[in-house]
């Protein structure tokens, strides 16, 4: 199973690889490769981009060690939770995850259950062995290539919030994920002033931990 996977993320990556250099050719129509591009990879997901606040000053202060432990529970307690929403994971790299969800709906109601297993988590724990999640929201059409990776500005809004604007036990969402979910009894949603590039609005989810 493993190895149809990797045969179909490499074919993905070379056919647009050879597409990007016809597009650098001199004298190529750009817009009909573009187009081609867009058939070829354009999906409509909603992404998910996490962190762990507060990581770089705890592995500066406590080592690589209480780096690998923490990671290791993150993953153990958290990609369960991802499954059962239908998530798909798609890279962990360091303390993040790049996750996908076909609905939206989905997405927002996993990263809530991800915050509660967290705090569930935490409860008995030192400050330093607390895992303190950050997550950040966005939806809309991309480029999905095979099962490396995605691009598009809400992935771009995405990242920027969950990586660098939301802090411990935050789930900051673009407006396109809000248009989906703000019907979804319990939640609200707080305006940020200042939306990341990539979206015009971006919200904090106001939820019950």
């Amino acid at each position: 199973m493993s190895g149809r996977r990797e045969i179909a993320t490499g074919a993905s990556e070379d056919r647009l690889q050879r597409l990007i250099r016809e597009r650098l050719e001199p004298g190529s129509d750009k817009r009909r490769i573009d187009e081609r591009i867009w058939d070829l990879f354009g999906e409509d997901w909603c992404v998910m981009f996490t962190d762990l606040s507060g990581f770089s000053r705890q592995v500066a202060e406590f080592g690589i060690i209480h780096f690998l432990q923490t990671m290791h529970e993150s993953e153990r307690i958290l990609l369960p939770v991802i499954e059962d929403h239908d998530g798909i994971l798609l890279k962990v790299e360091g303390d993040s995850f790049l996750v996908i969800f076909r609905n939206a709906r989905k997405a927002l109601q996993c990263a809530i259950a991800m915050q509660r297993t967290v705090a569930a988590y935490d409860a008995d724990k030192s400050d330093e062995e607390k895992v303190l999640l950050c997550v950040g929201l966005g939806y809309g059409r991309m480029l999905r290539i095979g099962d490396a990776d995605v691009y598009g500005a809400e992935v771009n809004a995405a990242s920027k919030l969950g990586e660098d604007r939301a802090k411990a036990w935050e789930i900051l969402v673009t407006g396109a994920v809000k248009e989906r979910c703000a019907e979804d009894a319990g939640l609200g949603f707080e305006g940020l002033s200042e939306p990341p590039a990539g979206c015009t609005e971006a919200f904090r989810v106001s939820y019950r931990l």
